[in-house]
């Protein structure tokens, strides 16, 4: 990987690539586990991200070779009191929202396992890219509690309610080839490819407005398991806040000069 990384602790690290920014998960020695410190720079570069309006799409990626994440940091966990546990919920909670609510695409390349926390980090994501060495899943339920990273709500609005019932409650872990089939993953490409493949789905959506991605990805967001009439509201709202921006002018005038947008961003 090259580029100059911007590091947000030990564990995670920025790269940008243009209007393309790399998140990447660098705690090799866990597979990428999440502990309290990983959560906590996870959502302070999803928050420096979010603020930038450099950056049309982010992509999350892997620094290890044969994961992508292996979810919570069960080590740290199994030393913790109930009173640790009850104050590093927030925490964790934090990495999961912070991927969930970055205003761009978002998007995860995911190889080797993604596991819990670390599957639950791709659905936070708006596409997932795989290669065929992935394996993901939800074993939550096999070690007593539940799939607390946004699995439950996440995964049945991916794949539907009676899907997302059978994998989290088996527990069991679906290879490449069969998630993409049940639409766990969106793109299948070779073994090794998923970053690379990743980074460039995200230089063709980000040569679009920046303004008009992140007010679609709003509406699609805001929009989603509302009465379709409410649906349309929120459309309509994010519709308002791009019709008189710069961008959209400017969209509109290179369309007619039949030459490439200039976005200003605005």
């Amino acid at each position: 990987m090259s580029g100059e990384q911007e590091r947000f602790g030990e564990f995670v690290g920025v790269r940008r690539h243009g209007y393309v920014a790399e998140l990447v998960l660098d705690r090799p020695k866990a597979m990428n586990a999440v502990s309290t410190d990983m959560a906590r720079s996870i959502a302070a570069a999803c928050d420096a991200l979010g603020a930038d309006p450099a950056v049309r799409v982010t992509v999350v990626t892997s620094s290890h070779e044969r994961a992508f994440c292996v979810g919570a940091d069960l080590k740290e966990r199994n030393s913790f009191t109930d009173a640790e546990l009850v104050r590093q919920r927030p925490v964790a909670r934090g990495a999961y929202t912070g991927v969930l609510e970055l205003p761009m695409p978002a998007i995860a390349a995911v190889h080797g396992f993604a596991l819990g926390g670390g599957f639950e980090l791709a659905l936070a994501c708006d596409l997932i890219v795989a290669d065929r060495t992935a394996v993901v899943g939800l074993p939550e339920v096999s070690v007593g509690v539940i799939p607390g990273g946004g699995g439950t709500q996440l995964l049945p609005r991916r794949v539907g309610a009676a899907r997302a019932a059978e994998l989290v409650f088996t527990a069991r872990r679906v290879e490449a080839a069969e998630a993409a089939a049940l639409g766990l993953v969106d793109q299948l490409v070779d073994a090794g490819q998923d970053r690379e493949e990743a980074l460039a789905l995200a230089a063709r959506i980000a040569g679009n407005s920046p303004v008009g991605l992140r007010a679609a990805k709003r509406a699609m967001r805001l929009g989603h398991g509302l009465d379709l009439r409410a649906g349309l509201e929120v459309e309509d709202a994010a519709w308002r806040s791009v019709a008189f921006s710069g961008d959209r002018a400017e969209g509109v005038a290179a369309f007619n000069e039949k030459r490439a947008p200039q976005w200003p961003g605005e």
